[in-house]
Order: C-alpha cells, then structure tokens, then sequence
C-alpha cells in the first residue's frame, strides 16, 4: 500500500479523505489517505519526513500553499505562476510541486460548458484563491479579466495586460459575461452572506462559486432566481483531486469518474 495525505493547520472537516479514497475505488489502486496537521514551525521537517518515510504524494491546504515551495526541489509551470502549489509528489527523491486547483477550475468549466474564449471575467477578491482562476482564464483565451479589491491600490503581482484591479465601488458600473465569487463570504458556517448585489449580478451571464460548502450558496441561489447559469465549487475540488491522483499515479484518468465522485460526495450536503 502507498500513503497519500493533506498537509495543513486544522483539518478536521476536510473532505480529501473521502474524496481521495473513491478515486484509489475507482482506479483500482491500494491506497491510504491521512490527514497531516503540522505547526508551521516544522514545516521543513514535514517535506523531508515525506522524503524519509517515502510518502509518495500529498496534497497542500491553507495556510501552507505559499510556505511549502521553498522546501521543495521544483515547481511545476502553473505552480511558479500562481506563486502557490496544492500537490506534492515525491519522485526518486525528490518533492515536486504542481497546482492542481488550476486544472481542477479548468474541469469545472468543461463540464458546464463554459467558454472563457473571448468573453469578460470578473473574479471578486484577489486572495489565494482568486489566481488559479484568473492564471486559467488567462491561458484559455479570455478578453480582460477584472479582480476586484477592497485595497485595489496595494501592489499585487497581476501585471498581465488582460488584468484590472479594481474596487467594489467600480464594480456596480462594470458588465461582463462570467462573475466568480473567490472570496469565503456565504460560505458555511455564515451561509447568509453574499459577496456581490442583486445589481451586479443582473449585469452577467454565468455565475462561479468557488465555495463548495454549501453547495447552493446566497450568492448562486440569487443566480438562478435571476435566470443566470450557476456553477458551485464542488466540481473544482473533485476535479482538482483527480488531477493530483494522475499526477502520483502517472495515469490518464476518465472524466467521468470526476462526475461519479462529485454526484457521491454531493450527497454530504
């Protein structure tokens, strides 16, 4: 059996585990899946205890995204640009990071059929999980992206052409084609909260919610009565998973396991 894990502060409600122990399921591999709760102050000896119990892979949650690169020996393309990796493999002795979240937004859009060709995004916050959105959009043909701020003056790293910064305040006047919440407002324990207006929602076409729990938040649920195309974040962490299980397995997975995992761990909420 090959061990597998996530690293983080408190996990106590993470739902890799299970996600993680359909896939070994469904790809017939015999596999078991920890969870790693580490101090930040040992965060180095965790990267080399992956090495020295030859733990093959495991994947990175908050606050350790950022932190976890400078123990590793390299990072993947997406993983350098987004300036943060959620997956680990370990590879002849050597820690490789990847970020799979990039690939797993890129799922979530194919499997709703949503085009970022040409069209109008605007992501609202610009905190860790805006940038595997923004990072794909931008190479999958979008036209502008906007990120809104509530310090849109701070300095960030978003020196694309294709990239605005800008405020709530500007977002009332700006219409576009797909609006992403990356923010935590309406997520569970505080499910009232909605990150954007009834006005602002009527100006898009589609609607993103990186947040999985709940899986209807406010913010989606105002979507639909408005007619608009809603997408939760389920997807995104199903498919994120999947694509670090290929990662440290060195397969080729079928999508539609992806499907067959989201509809079994759907039914938690």
């Amino acid at each position: 059996m090959e061990f597998y894990g996530l690293l983080g502060e408190k996990l106590s409600h993470s739902l890799s585990p299970k996600i993680h122990d359909l896939v070994f399921k469904a790809i017939g591999v015999s596999g078991g899946y920890k969870l790693f709760e580490v101090d930040r102050n040992n965060l180095e000896k965790f990267t080399m205890g992956l090495k020295v119990l030859n733990i093959k892979g495991s994947n990175v949650t908050i606050p350790y995204k950022e932190e976890v690169i400078k123990y590793l020996d390299e990072v993947s393309y997406e993983g350098k640009r987004i300036g943060a990796v959620n997956t680990i493999s370990l590879i002849d002795g050597k820690l490789y990071g990847y970020n799979t979240d990039y690939y797993g937004f890129g799922y979530m859009l194919e499997a709703h059929n949503i085009k970022p060709n040409n069209k109008i995004a605007v992501i609202l916050g610009n905190g860790g999980a805006c940038k595997a959105a923004l990072y794909y959009l931008l190479d999958n043909g979008i036209k502008h992206v906007y990120v809104v701020s509530r310090n849109p003056k701070v300095k960030t790293t978003f020196n694309e052409e294709k990239v605005s910064l800008i405020s709530y305040n500007e977002l009332k006047d700006l219409k576009g084609d797909i609006l992403i919440n990356s923010t935590p407002v309406g997520m569970y324990p505080k499910v009232d909260g909605c990150p954007a207006c009834e006005e602002v929602i009527c100006n898009f076409s589609t609607l993103i919610d990186l947040i999985y729990n709940p899986g209807l938040t406010t913010f989606l649920s105002k979507g639909k009565e408005l007619g608009k195309v809603t997408v939760g974040g389920l997807y995104m962490l199903v498919g994120q998973a999947i694509k670090a299980q290929e990662i440290w397995q060195g397969i080729s997975i079928n999508k539609s396991i992806i499907n067959d995992i989201y509809i079994e761990i759907n039914k938690e909420f």
